[in-house]
């Protein structure tokens, strides 16, 4: 059986663009039927680039342990958890890039209309940060793989499993 290799790109990019479609549906919906897009706000930017940090904050901590640099000891449900986070957090970012593009798709059309355009760009500015969430979280995934052992871990694992034997 193939071991399990996490979230992979194409599975990101299949969620932005399936949350894409049916938030450009709706969003065509809402603003045909004479009811403005409300506007994303600038809290939403933040709460995904506090996350984001968080997340490459944790991921650090995972990486440094895996490579005998950080702390003395870690739980490996906590590195476990880290790598729920970062691939929680890169299905988060695609899919709340989805969502802002479609936005930003809605209105492109009226994008000549200067109260339009200011409208655009917090939208565009989202999906930006969304996107930063998903690379966020597909760089800890990345953190968090353990390495495979190479030829000179197993014969000093040999070496060891023979001394104890040996007992």
């Amino acid at each position: 059986m193939k071991p399990h290799t996490g979230i992979r790109v194409t599975t990101l990019v299949l969620t932005g663009l399936v949350v894409l479609v049916l938030a450009w549906l709706v969003m065509r919906w809402v603003e045909g039927s004479g009811r403005s897009v409300p506007d994303p706000g600038w809290v939403g930017a933040a709460a995904m680039l506090f996350l984001g940090g968080g997340v490459l904050v944790a991921g650090w901590q995972v990486r440094r342990f895996r490579d005998g640099v950080g702390e003395a000891t870690m739980s490996p449900l906590r590195a476990a958890r880290t790598l729920v986070l970062g691939q929680a957090a890169a299905l988060t970012g695609a899919a709340l890039t989805g969502w802002y593009t479609a936005i930003v798709l809605v209105l492109l059309p009226a994008a000549d209309i200067e109260s339009q355009r200011d409208r655009i760009w917090p939208f565009a500015l989202h999906a930006v940060v969304a996107l930063a969430l998903a690379v966020a979280g597909m760089v800890v995934q990345r953190w968090c793989r353990v390495r495979p052992r190479d030829e000179h871990d197993e014969d000093e694992l040999d070496e060891l499993n023979g001394h104890v034997e040996d007992r």
